[in-house]
């Protein structure tokens, strides 16, 4: 497949109560693993690319390294890739195109864009945010890519659990918004609560994205929330390690 074949295919797994499953990879060799046992497509977590080259998780790895990575995992399987983006390496709309189109080259067919400042403090405003967003769909628009703008936020992340349904509505206010900028989808990582996941899937009218983390463990059950999404985050990264680790133990 072409990488415009493959971002519309991308696209269209994305159906409510049927939701594409992304067990997050982090590597080439991991990539390959999954695609040979099947995965429809792939999606790599910040925070496992990160650790398994060494660094933190919050663009910590250099952007370069990042890109060469995505690259590696496009050139290795020929399955659709989209790569969490965390904040574009950038905060200005200009330099966030830029990065965008470098991200584009790789062959990449999809991101994760995050609205919480990263390396600063909370989220950016809704205004700020949907410029971002803009100028994304801008950058990917004239490299005749449809790139597939999975707009995070992380209004359930930065709280605790018993203030997340009053948080519904900004998070509705935020997809709403994010969606007339150009998102293709709405990821809701943290929010674990099944009633309020069915409450933001109900409203939204961007393809819902859920982090299977908490008490959600059942892709059936989730699905039957009306997501159309579902990640893993580091949660796959964490349990290859510990399985090397305790091996490695076990060793007599």
């Amino acid at each position: 497949m072409t990488q415009v074949n493959k971002a519309e295919h991308f696209k269209s797994l994305h159906i409510a109560g049927q939701p594409v499953v992304l067990y997050n990879i982090w590597d080439a060799g991991s990539a390959k693993a999954l695609a040979d046992a099947g995965a429809v497509a792939l999606a790599t977590g910040s925070w496992s690319v990160a650790a398994a080259q060494g660094y933190g998780d919050g663009e910590q790895i250099p952007l370069g390294f990042a890109l060469q990575i995505a690259q590696r995992i496009v050139d290795t399987v020929d399955v659709p890739l989209t790569v969490d983006f965390e904040g574009g390496y950038a905060k200005d709309p200009e330099s966030l195109a830029e990065n965008i189109r470098q991200l584009i080259a790789t062959g990449a067919i999809g991101i994760n864009f995050e609205d919480q400042v990263v390396g600063g403090q909370g989220l950016y405003g809704i205004d700020e945010q949907v410029a971002r967003i803009s100028a994304i769909r801008q950058a990917a628009d004239a490299a005749g890519v449809p790139l597939f703008i999975n707009a995070r936020t992380d209004l359930f992340l930065k709280a605790k659990s018993d203030q997340h349904e009053g948080l519904c509505a900004d998070a509705l206010e935020r997809e709403s918004a994010y969606r007339q900028a150009g998102a293709d989808g709405f990821f809701i990582p943290g929010l674990t609560q099944p009633e309020l996941i069915k409450q933001i899937c109900a409203t939204a009218q961007l393809p819902v994205n859920v982090m299977m983390r908490g008490g959600l463990k059942s892709v059936a059950e989730v699905a039957d929330l009306g997501v159309s999404r579902i990640s893993y985050g580091p949660g796959p990264y964490a349990s290859a390690v510990s399985t090397l680790t305790d091996a490695f133990k076990a060793i007599g």
